[in-house]
């Protein structure tokens, strides 16, 4: 069975926009990993950017040291980084910076980078920037992981079905996210 931790945002935790009270789809891509056979850490949070991520390196690497072995690490981060009017560039810097720092504690851990599906127009994204950016996250954090040497994934080009509000993925996103990862796994 093969080991996995997940670090993101909402759409790791599994956050559902019509929820009351910000909980967690039943069945969430990671959830629907952990029923397929794999052993899933879940370390996903509402509102999580690489910034905060940055100013909290310690908790990450004990996320890693308390999940060991691990065969897996999955970062998918960048998305409330847009949101929150940072450039694709300076997104994939910020990436850069935490993966550089995590890697050597990884042991033989395989690394995968993913890149976040692409926004749409919603209740949460109104401005063509950000679409923009949205796009060329993608070919950023493709060119850091051959930088770096690590596998990626491209989620933008998944066509995850999106909520109403531009961002979170329907509970069908979750599932053909799911399906997708297992295929590189």
């Amino acid at each position: 069975m093969k080991r996995i931790l997940c670090l993101g945002d909402s759409n790791t935790f599994g956050y559902d926009p019509t929820s009351f009270l910000g909980e967690p789809y039943p069945h969430p891509w990671t959830e629907l990993l952990h029923n397929s056979g794999y052993q899933v850490a879940n370390c996903g949070q509402n509102g999580l950017d690489i910034a905060t991520c940055l100013e909290a390196l310690e908790s990450v690497e004990s996320l890693l040291t308390r999940a060991k072995p691990l065969d897996w690490f999955l970062v998918m981060l960048g998305t409330n980084d847009i949101l929150n009017g940072a450039s694709a560039e300076k997104i994939a810097w910020r990436m850069e910076q935490l993966l550089q720092h995590i890697a050597p504690k990884l042991d033989g851990t395989k690394l995968l980078l993913i890149a976040p599906p692409l926004i749409q127009l919603g209740a949460w994204v109104q401005e063509e920037r950000l679409l923009t950016e949205s796009q060329k996250l993608s070919e950023c954090y493709c060119s850091l992981a051959e930088k770096l040497g690590i596998a990626f994934a491209d989620a933008s080009a998944w066509n995850i079905p999106l909520a109403f509000d531009g961002v979170h993925f329907t509970q069908e996103g979750h599932v053909a996210f799911a399906e997708k990862l297992k295929g590189l796994l």
